[in-house]
């Protein structure tokens, strides 16, 4: 009888403890002005109906080169792509193999070229490094690093005039070295050492400056239980690094993940977003890319559903011919009217005797990468309690014709807040990447900033991708 009574209590407590739990409320999340992509449930309180997060495949667009130099070759990889001004930059490993033999046809060497919109490339004759007996090539460096040689452009502020270019390249061994270069074609050894060590990094290891966090980060590749996997070291001088830790994916299985290609995404910096190779050494080693995000650089969350798969281009069913290289760049989009695209860059073509390996950009929406996508029924997405600073409500969406968003903003207690409530908003419905969402006719909700309110989005056919709060000189109204 004891022992049942006790049961009974233990239940009772269990229960009151989950009520209380529930009972709490949620801490507001502080998000200022920051934009907000919707790549997870971070900001998310709950969804009702037929509404959930969708992730969105990018567009296959055109071939952008085919490395048929005699200095490229059918193992050209390891591509790096960003936006510098008013030129992108692309520095790429040249090497080809042959596939009789096995063996390298010649020398791994890192090569160039530029583009004045992301589409149109152009290797120029720098005559810096000699290859059969002539300088006329677009070759930036040779010898260590060659294999794996990735730059960037540093945002430091703090950043040296003649290292505001940096990259990582392997050496010898589990080694890994910096670079530093003033033009970003001149390049020199930062360090006579190498500055990690902790890992196989045989792969695109990469670097970047963290504005938001205030140091370099590294990511790059290591082997945990036989599995390629990711690590990340920091450093606040890029050349002593942190001891690394692997990278976490909750919700998800390990898997082969070949390289890792994250960065901050330009729009939300305090939002990490990576594209990693999914490699399928069962099949061929066919590979494909992947999405995503993480708000402390450790965590990531991971779809597990293909980015970008081979589809329909048969070079991409092929041995590592489907990798998603480092770097997203805004080019404007071939519809007329449609403003900017991100774009990206992957391979085909990869290990074919005696063919170079092509390079295709990919387009996607700015921030399309994940939305919260409602059926014509329609659904709710009602956000975790926020604050935030600014006096307008910006979304990023799409509609169909038919379709629709409507927004209120709600109190603490979960009431509408009075001319913020649904009946209040004017019906939405469009395709806009910076839309002021407006109540009776005013925008402004500047008398709710600094108090903890919670949005509910209420779609039907839509799909909603980001939103931030923001003062009136930033978007028009």
């Amino acid at each position: 009888m004891d022992e049942c009574r006790d049961r009974l209590l233990a239940f009772l407590l269990v229960v009151l403890l989950v009520v209380a739990a529930r009972a709490i409320p949620h801490e507001p999340i502080d998000v200022g002005q920051r934009w907000e992509l919707l790549v997870d449930d971070h900001l998310i309180e709950r969804m009702t109906g037929e509404v959930a997060l969708r992730l969105h495949e990018p567009v296959a667009r055109e071939v952008v080169m085919v490395h048929e130099k005699p200095w490229e070759g059918n193992t050209c990889g390891y591509h790096t792509i960003f936006q510098d001004g008013g030129l992108y930059r692309m520095y790429y490993r040249g090497c080809d193999y042959d596939m009789t033999t096995g063996k390298r046809r010649h020398p791994e060497v890192v090569c160039y070229a530029e583009s004045r919109d992301g589409i149109q490339w152009a290797r120029s004759e720098l005559g810096l490094v000699e290859f059969g007996g002539s300088k006329a090539n677009n070759i930036v460096w040779e010898g260590i690093g060659s294999h794996n040689f990735t730059p960037f452009k540093d945002a430091n502020p703090a950043c040296s005039p003649d290292a505001q270019y940096k990259a990582l390249g392997r050496g010898e061994g589990k080694t890994l070295f910096a670079f530093a270069s003033a033009d970003g074609i001149n390049w020199r050894l930062l360090a006579d050492e190498p500055v990690l060590t902790e890992g196989a990094f045989d792969s695109q290891n990469l670097a970047f400056w963290d504005s938001v966090r205030g140091h370099y980060r590294c990511y790059f590749r290591d082997f945990r239980d036989g599995t390629r996997d990711i690590k990340v070291s920091t450093s606040t001088d890029f050349v002593n690094w942190t001891k690394p830790v692997w990278l976490v994916f909750p919700g998800v299985a390990r898997e082969h993940l070949y390289t890792n290609q994250i960065m901050p995404y330009q729009r939300a910096p305090h939002l990490l977003i990576g594209f990693p190779t999914r490699y399928v050494p069962d099949r061929g080693s066919l590979t494909e890319g992947l999405f995503m995000s993480s708000r402390d650089g450790v965590s990531f969350h991971r779809w597990a559903e293909a980015f970008i798969r081979p589809g329909p281009i048969g070079e991409k069913w092929h041995n590592r011919s489907n990798y998603i290289w480092w770097g997203l760049v805004e080019t404007a989009s071939s519809l007329p009217g449609a403003g900017k695209e991100l774009s990206l860059y992957t391979n085909e073509r990869y290990y074919y005797e005696g063919q170079g390996v092509k390079t295709r950009r990919y387009t996607c929406r700015v921030d399309g990468f994940v939305s919260a996508h409602a059926s014509f029924k329609g659904g709710e997405v009602l956000t975790k309690p926020l604050v935030f600073a600014g006096s307008r409500l910006i979304v990023n969406f799409s509609t169909s014709a038919a379709g629709s968003l409507r927004v209120q903003i709600e109190d603490a207690e979960g009431q509408a807040v009075r001319g913020f409530s649904f009946s209040d908003c004017l019906e939405i419905y469009g395709d806009s990447i910076e839309h002021a969402v407006k109540w009776q006719g005013s925008g402004d909700v500047g008398t709710l900033a600094g108090r903890p309110i919670r949005v509910r989005f209420a779609q039907r056919d839509a799909d909603l991708y980001a939103f931030g709060f923001s003062e009136p000189r930033r978007y028009e109204p």
